[in-house]
């Protein structure tokens, strides 16, 4: 399993509703999937409150609703994926973490929400400590991705790395933008750093995602690491 550190201000602003007992919705077509999951919440460490349901449009209603603090869905999750539900929340604004779910044979489509605003990624195969240490990793404010997918993910770098060199491809300065990613940086402070905009620092951002091929911040991350930066 691999966390991805919060910056302050992303930490902040994911923490849960202060008091009360933790709200969890869990989305998935599978009854027992569903009943299993949601008794696992139920208990010690969670010790959530559990709503579940089978249909993501149904979800999303009871998400704009309020009061729900972390979502598990499932990717394929219909009407609505397991992506764009989570690109729904964060447009909105909602104060509530999103973490997919899939199948082990999914694991492919899961590289894809990367780059969606998930707050952690797992297969349905996880090991209940592993996924019970990433859900209080999340509710920390931070971003977890599981090991299964982690392996798939590093592979595919891998194969980058030693395909295309693309190191090569990236400026001077969005190398070094690069590298205060792989130092879990923010937006905000890498600007300051640099005397730039934020909305600067962003366009460099995009562009070293577009050259590398990386579907996002969690990538970067990693891409940088393997990279020695």
């Amino acid at each position: 399993m691999v966390v991805v550190p919060a910056t302050f201000e992303v930490a902040a602003s994911g923490q849960v509703r202060a008091g009360g007992e933790l709200s969890t919705l869990i989305i998935d077509r599978q009854p027992l999937f569903l009943a299993a999951l949601g008794s696992l919440l139920a208990g010690p460490p969670v010790s959530a409150q559990v709503t579940t349901c089978s249909k993501s449009d149904a979800g999303l209603e009871m998400i704009r609703g309020g009061g729900v603090d972390l979502v598990f869905c499932e990717l394929r999750a219909e009407p609505v994926s397991g992506i764009d539900l989570a690109r729904a929340v964060a447009a909105e604004g909602a104060n509530t973490r999103v973490i997919l779910l899939g199948d082990d044979e999914e694991s492919g489509d899961m590289t894809v929400g990367l780059g969606a605003p998930a707050a952690g990624l797992f297969t349905k195969s996880a090991g209940v400590h592993e996924f019970l240490g990433g859900v209080q990793a999340v509710l920390a404010g931070h971003r977890v991705i599981g090991a299964g997918l982690m392996d798939l993910v590093l592979e595919r770098l891998s194969q980058q790395k030693a395909a295309a060199a693309p190191r090569t491809e990236l400026s001077p300065t969005e190398l070094e933008i690069l590298t205060l990613i792989g130092r879990a940086q923010s937006v905000p402070s890498i600007a300051a750093s640099r005397g730039i905009s934020k909305k600067t620092v962003r366009n460099h951002l995009a562009r070293i995602y577009r050259k590398l091929e990386l579907h996002g911040r969690t990538e970067a991350v990693l891409w940088a690491a393997r990279m020695g930066l």
